[in-house]
């Protein structure tokens, strides 16, 4: 970018970073975009020049399609081998082959999950596109929405509809509070399982905390570390590992980890959290009792060693506890006072979270789809033009809306291509529909109570892999999952 006009709407923290960004790449005087890896960029959100905002959308929807840098031929190429290489196993398509080990089994169980969703998410997409042409006109834009305009004018949706003050939210998540209060309530409501401070174990950092599980008769079932703080040189994200794998062949308890980055405050102070990091806390939780509560023998089939598709289900299932009622009601109070976070206020953070669900969630379908489909090919099929094949495959799915592109495209999938999710893309939505459906049935049984956790734990968190996923889902629930819950998770069963 040539000068800091063209960048209107970014801070000037954000303006200083793109000129030094542009120094160090050869560029001084200049100002550097980097694109992230997907099709969707965040700096669109904030910057005032369409121009610029379509030059930004369009070197990183283009990306790979022709120059020195291409890597549609790769794409088409690949496709075609995995497939050469299905047949010598015995399978149709590379699709059958990788789902064979699945919860799924097979691509068709994939197209038919979703293409249960295509008409209300794509009603609820044409309605937010809709709302956001109204805020184009309303702003005195004179122009048809087109992809590099949705995050830009959606944001201005969003603060019309859903304006929070973060610091009048703020109080009511005191980290310490969310932990005990929320997350551990929450296990002993359901699981009867509850987590005593173990200060005379050794940690790996002051910061660490370890606790030991004891199950509703007293018995110890694991450790648990809880290591939630950024530090230097500490990996960013969030997730759950396993330090010892329970196995009755081996006679091991589990010892598990849940990791974060939340900051922390000064010594003294309390230290908040954002509702995005309470279910955050929430989910991690999940996995870990996944691991905590495992009664398996064999350690390759214990806790999360689970399929692709079925592993962040009981992580997702957890995570909307942090918006139940009773258990909102337990630990979203007031830091100093112990007043109760306002229902209005309350209801405003929640309905916030539906906002742009149409197009959070078409994008992603069609990315998976996209992926479904270049690995469902035969081995006698031709070598494919990517764009064609994309537009193509965007079609047959009813999913072809110009103004919301795939997460992804196939010249930098990377999930699909150079990464390990080939033909697996679908599986993360996949685990939201177990989820949301097993939370919704849940709650016909009554919610937070012991008999429904209870049944769900020993059918789907102490099994692990020694039971086909399909076979223990439907131990617990009785039928196999629907999307109805998803839909109504995402909010996306009505068109608001």
């Amino acid at each position: 970018v040539d000068s800091k006009s063209e960048l209107a709407g970014l801070t000037e923290s954000e303006i200083t970073s793109a000129a030094n960004d542009a120094k160090a790449a050869g560029h001084e005087g200049k100002y550097l975009i980097n694109i992230t890896n997907t099709t969707r960029q965040p700096v669109l959100a904030s910057l005032e020049n369409r121009e610029l905002r379509q030059r930004i959308w369009e070197a990183s929807a283009n990306r790979g399609l022709t120059g020195e840098n291409e890597t549609a031929s790769l794409v088409a190429r690949l496709a075609q081998l995995r497939a050469e290489r299905a047949a010598l196993l015995g399978y149709d398509n590379w699709a059958s082959y990788r789902l064979a080990p699945q919860m799924a089994k097979t691509p068709e169980a994939v197209y038919s999950m979703f293409g249960s969703m295509v008409p209300a998410v794509v009603a609820n997409t044409e309605k937010e596109a809709a709302d956001i042409q109204a805020m184009i006109t309303k702003t005195g834009g004179k122009f048809e929405l087109a992809p590099w305009d949705w995050e830009f004018y959606a944001e201005k949706v969003r603060k019309e509809k859903f304006a929070l003050d973060a610091s009048s939210v703020r109080p009511y998540f005191e980290f310490n509070r969310v932990l005990e209060d929320g997350v551990f309530y929450t296990l002993k409501e359901l699981y009867g399982v509850t987590l005593k401070p173990r200060p005379d174990l050794p940690v790996y950092h002051p910061d660490v905390k370890a606790y030991e599980m004891f199950d509703a008769d007293g018995s110890s079932m694991a450790i648990f570390y809880a290591d939630y703080f950024a530090r230097e040189g500490k990996r960013g994200g969030a997730w759950m590992s396993s330090f010892v794998g329970q196995s009755f062949l081996e006679g091991t308890k589990p010892v598990v980890v849940n990791v974060m980055n939340i900051k922390k405050a000064p010594e003294g102070e309390p230290t908040f959290v954002s509702y995005d990091q309470v279910t955050t806390m929430f989910h991690e939780m999940g996995h870990g009792t996944h691991g905590m509560f495992s009664k398996v023998t064999y350690p390759s089939l214990a806790g999360t060693a689970v399929s692709r598709d079925f592993v962040e289900f009981p992580s997702t299932f957890e995570e909307d506890w942090a918006a139940h009622p009773k258990v909102l009601a337990n630990y979203a109070k007031h830091y100093e006072t112990g007043a109760p976070i306002p229902e209005e206020l309350l209801q405003k953070l929640l309905k916030s979270g539906s906002f742009n669900q149409g197009y959070d969630t078409l994008e992603y379908m069609a990315a998976a789809l996209v992926d479904m489909e270049w690995h469902s090919l035969s081995p006698d099929a031709p070598l494919q033009d990517v764009a064609t094949f994309e537009a193509n495959a965007l079609k047959k799915h009813g999913l072809n809306i110009t103004a919301v592109p795939p997460r992804y495209k196939s010249t930098y999938f990377a999930h699909a291509f150079p990464g390990g999710y080939s033909a697996s893309y679908y599986a993360y939505m996949w685990s939201e529909i177990l989820a949301a459906d097993a939370f919704a049935y849940v709650q016909t049984q009554g919610g937070l109570n012991r008999e429904i956790g209870m049944k769900y734990r020993k059918n789907i968190r102490e099994v692990g892999n020694s039971i086909a996923p399909m076979e223990a889902y439907k131990n617990f629930r009785g039928q196999e999952p629907t999307t109805e819950g998803l839909l109504n998770r995402r909010g996306l069963n009505t068109v608001n």
